[in-house]
Order: C-alpha cells, then sequence, then structure tokens
C-alpha cells in the first residue's frame, strides 16, 4: 500500500523544490493537494512519478516539475482570478485554488469536467468552478483574468482566449516544437502579448490548439 502522503513530500522535495520552485504558497498548494485523487483510478500508485500521467487520449496531468516552474514564473497573487485550461480531473485547478482567490476550470470532457467537480467538492475547495465546453473558447462569461493557464501545449493560441486576459495579466503555456517544446510566459500590453521563454518542456497538444496545416498546391 502506497503511503500517499509520504510520496507527495517526496514529489515535493525531490522534483519541484530542486527545479528553482521557492514560492511558499506554491509548496504549500502541492504539499496539500492529494494528486493521487485527481487521476484515474488505475494511475493512483504512480501519480508521484516524474512524468507525464495519462487522462486520455491526447491528455495529460503535466508532470510535478512543470506545473510547478509554470506557476513560480506567473507569480500568482491571493488576489487574483485564474482561468485554467484543460483542467481534467481538477487538480490543477485544486493546487491554483490554494493559490489564487477564484479559478476557473474548463475542461471538453464531460467525464472528466464532472469527476473534477466531485473532487474539488471533495477537498471542501469553495473558490472554484469548473465550466464544460471547449478549451480553446475559455469561459468568457467570468473574464477577463488576471492569469490563464494552460495544462497542455499550444502549436496556434487563439485570439478568442487571449482576449479573456486582462491588460497587464499573464499567460502560461506549453509551446509545442516537434518532439520538443519550451514553456512560453506571455504579458498582455497595448499592444498585445508578448511572449518570453520560461523553460524547456513537453506535452501533448491541446484540443483545439493544434496547427491548421497549409494548404500546398
Amino acid at each position: 500500500m502506497t503511503d500517499f502522503v509520504a510520496a507527495r513530500k517526496a514529489m515535493v522535495d525531490c522534483q519541484v523544490r530542486p527545479s528553482d520552485v521557492t514560492s511558499y504558497p506554491i509548496i504549500a498548494a502541492m504539499l496539500a493537494v492529494p494528486r493521487e485523487e485527481f487521476v484515474p483510478r488505475g494511475a493512483r500508485e504512480t501519480a508521484y512519478l516524474g512524468e507525464h500521467i495519462t487522462l486520455a487520449p491526447g491528455r495529460a496531468l503535466l508532470d510535478a516539475r512543470s506545473f510547478g516552474k509554470m506557476l513560480e514564473a506567473l507569480n500568482i497573487q491571493p488576489s487574483e482570478m485564474v482561468l485554467d485550461i484543460g483542467c481534467g480531473y481538477g487538480y490543477s485547478t485544486a493546487v491554483l485554488a490554494h493559490i489564487a482567490e477564484f479559478v476557473v476550470g474548463v475542461e471538453a470532457d464531460e467525464t472528466m469536467a464532472a469527476e473534477a467537480e466531485t473532487n474539488l467538492a471533495a477537498q471542501s475547495i469553495d473558490n472554484a468552478v469548473i465550466v464544460g465546453g471547449a478549451l480553446a473558447e475559455g469561459a468568457p462569461a467570468h473574464a477577463p483574468y488576471d492569469v490563464i493557464v494552460l495544462q497542455g501545449a499550444f502549436e496556434t493560441m487563439p485570439p478568442a482566449l487571449l482576449d479573456q486576459l486582462k491588460p497587464g495579466g499573464r499567460i502560461a503555456a506549453i509551446r509545442a516544437e516537434g518532439a520538443y517544446g519550451t514553456c512560453q510566459l506571455g504579458l498582455k500590453t497595448s499592444a498585445g502579448v508578448s511572449w518570453r521563454r520560461a523553460f524547456d518542456a513537453a506535452a501533448p497538444v491541446l484540443p483545439g490548439f493544434a496547427a491548421v496545416p497549409a494548404f500546398v498546391f
């Protein structure tokens, strides 16, 4: 029988802290949220390994290192509202809810969205909601957001999603570059969103974020 509390501490001590994640709120949130409760039942025993966990075909729960580094780069404040795209079974939304004022998780898969709601309720998290719908459309009814996080990669970023970001807001997402990728941090200014590389990372491209193949004669 796995000692999940010990596994969670080992994840933070061996995967997150050594990756230059030093923010106490992030560390505390990742120690508090039981990751094993937010994965498919057959994946519980591997919930704390240092790799992505498959949630569904083409969908994954990001490894703790990548997710922790994204949060460190975003520097989310307790007064901020966060949009969590591709929240799966709700793990990322739960962690974010420990850091931000309010979180809106978006999930296109109806089964995962329903389970995410159940999982958040089981953890007594009342400052987050799950919205079902296409990931690329975000959740405009709750916009604008201080922060947007993508739980997966993108090849192209839908303008409608960036429109939901406040001026001065930040977005973090993994840009897919073939088999590799980089986590990009975007800052919204009056001229649009300016991007900079944060660190190397790779993840499956989220539905609705793949580049459309160019037509060639």
